[in-house]
């Protein structure tokens, strides 16, 4: 048996308290924190093993999220290995300093717990706070359960500081449906997770005074594009990095990761893919469905950003029809953001399939097997009629 998945490694845990023993275990060299629902036990947590001597960590207990951010930059920039946690709200006052990190290519680590942005106020779960940031430079990991939030936030380490890399990385978990319900899972042995994610190496320290470096000056016209190709490069190059760091860490523990979990898709007609939690209970209607005889299956999207283009039109390509859910609204009236990315993947496939999208679960509502069945009875029934009667449908709202 795999030493990760010897019994003695297997523990019941929330989401919220495994994110804070990865972080217990990765023993960050800066921790900024300020506390914001469902995120609030993360930080808390990982206080505790800070107070108790536990890691060597610096806490640093800002005054808000902004600073929060602020802190992590100022830390990864002198050399340091700095993580902080957030959602919604609190993500969205860091809105500013997301930016700078992400395009000074600080590998900051930031595991966000899925919340609904105000107003009207609301602490349950959708995809608005991070899908609202998908666009500022950070690689984004998404969990369906606690033990992937763990396992994402052991690997966003490695993805985060990678040379090719150095870009942030959040850790999206959903609020309250993984954060704050119990789990099974298995953990590493300190000394295994200590071995995986070495050493932070910075080519470049504000603190290396022999060999001074240059943070966020002005950046006019003559450079500034230059430096955002070089950003887009870096994510281009996540597209290697991710995988090569998911084999080793199969070898490590017997859990595959990819861009996507592909789950009874080999020979489905009908697919629905899927961020996040939901995608637990897509399996189980998946599996009720195939005892009936019906061809469907499920992709479980990982990777948000970079985005997989490629990897999921080699998946898609030859289906007959394809349900995108999305856990937002871009209020753009032509659908989610995932809705649009997975559009825009197909554009040029020469077989590719229908494509309709399911806006659901926005602040928290529950999604439920029997609504699960209806997106895959519609998404059957396209595939049979070769037309999409309904590109956008919003699922479980009251009229």
């Amino acid at each position: 048996m795999n030493l990760a998945t010897q019994p003695e490694n297997r523990v019941a845990l929330t989401g919220n308290e495994a994110v804070a023993h990865a972080m217990k275990q990765i023993n960050p060299d800066v921790v900024a924190a300020y506390p914001i629902t469902p995120q609030t036990e993360i930080v808390q947590i990982f206080s505790g093993f800070v107070a108790d001597g536990d890691v060597d960590t610096v806490f640093e207990r800002v005054e808000s999220e902004h600073s929060a951010m602020s802190a992590a930059v100022g830390a990864a920039a002198a050399g340091a290995r700095a993580m902080t946690a957030t959602s919604a709200n609190g993500l969205a006052l860091m809105w500013e300093i997301l930016y700078i990190a992400a395009s000074n290519r600080l590998p900051i680590v930031m595991p966000v717990v899925n919340r609904a942005l105000s107003a009207p106020i609301n602490i349950h779960c959708d995809h608005s706070d991070t899908m609202g940031a998908r666009d500022s430079g950070w690689i984004q990991l998404f969990s369906e359960n606690a033990q992937e939030a763990y396992d994402n936030t052991l690997q966003a380490i490695r993805i985060a500081e990678h040379p090719d890399v150095e870009l942030p990385v959040m850790v999206c978990l959903d609020g309250f449906i993984i954060s704050h319900a119990m789990d099974n899972l298995f953990m590493l042995p300190d000394e295994m997770v200590t071995k995986f994610i070495g050493l932070r190496k910075p080519e470049y320290s504000l603190l290396d005074v022999d060999n001074p470096a240059t943070y966020g000056p002005l950046d006019l016209q003559d450079w500034y594009f230059e430096h955002k190709r070089q950003q887009v490069e870096g994510m281009k190059k996540a597209l290697d990095v991710i995988p090569q760091i998911a084999v080793e860490y199969e070898e490590l523990t017997g859990r595959e990761y990819g861009f996507f979990e592909a789950y009874r898709a080999s020979d489905a007609e009908a697919l629905m893919i899927v961020l996040g939690s939901t995608a637990g209970t897509a399996k189980d209607v998946v599996d009720a469905m195939r005892d009936e005889g019906h061809p469907v299956g499920l992709i479980k999207l990982r990777t948000f950003r970079p985005f997989p283009m490629q990897q999921l039109v080699s998946a898609l390509a030859g289906r007959r029809a394809v349900a995108v859910m999305d856990r937002s609204d871009t209020f753009s009236t032509a659908g989610g953001p995932l809705f649009h990315g997975v559009r825009h993947a197909l554009y040029d496939c020469e077989r590719a399939p229908l494509t309709s999208n399911y806006i659901y679960g926005l602040g928290g509502r529950d999604v439920k097997p029997h609504d699960l069945r209806k997106v895959f009875d519609d998404t059957l029934r396209m595939g049979e009629s070769g037309r999409v009667s309904q590109p956008i449908t919003y699922l479980g709202v009251r009229e």
